[in-house]
Order: structure tokens, then sequence, then C-alpha cells
């Protein structure tokens, strides 16, 4: 599969919470993280996902959202992602960060320069990746 998405992310459904319009799915990756991401409940049933599928989580880079010093926030986000920033790409005007979760996975965000160094980031930096489950898009193999 070829996607313009940076981030695919690969893992088996883990819970399915379904209501009257749209579903909840929970997505283990590799590592033991876990993604949640909203769906219709047409989706649900047209890409027939149900608890230990494989599938995988589409999520466009700037999407992404990246924190630092995370502790003691809530947020409405349902995914905070803890890693450790691996690599920063400069552009002229936006700069590529890849964090590295604990399980190996990567995940990409396309921020600001300025937004690089308001927060710090460089490699070896702890940061949170925070992803709403709407901006998931999951795909399954029938």
């Amino acid at each position: 599969m070829k996607v313009s998405a940076r981030n695919v992310f690969e893992g088996t459904v883990s819970a399915v919470q379904p209501g009257a319009v749209n579903a909840e799915v929970e997505l283990t990756l590799g590592g033991g993280e876990k993604l949640v991401a909203v769906v219709t409940m047409t989706s649900l049933h047209s890409l027939n996902i149900n608890v230990g599928k494989q599938a995988v989580a589409l999520v466009k880079a700037p999407w992404v959202v990246l924190m630092t010093d995370a502790d003691g926030y809530r947020l409405s986000a349902r995914n905070a992602l803890e890693g450790e920033v691996v690599r920063v790409g400069d552009g002229a005007v936006n700069a590529e960060v890849v964090l590295k979760l604990a399980g190996g996975t990567e995940v990409f965000s396309i921020v600001t320069r300025e937004a690089v160094q308001e927060l710090g980031l460089a490699p070896g930096v702890k940061a949170t990746a925070l992803i709403k489950a709407s901006h998931i898009i999951l795909g399954a193999k029938p």
C-alpha cells in the first residue's frame, strides 16, 4: 500500500466501542502503544473491523501536535504518545520532527521552525505526540 501520509501505524484491533453513529476503535501497535480512532459505523462494517483484526492507522504528519513538559496536563486529544526526538529536518518554514516511541515506532510531525525552537526540540529531547482520534484513518484488508 502506497499512501501520502507519513505515519502508517500497523497494529491489531484490541477494542471496539460501537455507538449510534460512530465507533471508537483501539489499535495496539507492535510496541504495545495504543491508538484510538473514531470511525463511522458504516466504515466499521465495510472494513469488517473487529477485535483481533490486523489494521493500519494513517495520520498525516501536520495532524500530529507535539508538546514538551506534558506532566500534569489533561487534554481532549485521545492519543498522547510519549517518545524521544530522534531527528529534526529543517525546512524554510516548517520542520519535520521524528519521535521514537518506547516500542520502536516512529511518529512524524510537521511543525513550524518557531515551534522547534520554542519547545527545544532536538535529538534526545522527550516529547509527546498528540493525535485526535478523528484525525486517524483506518484501513484493513477484506
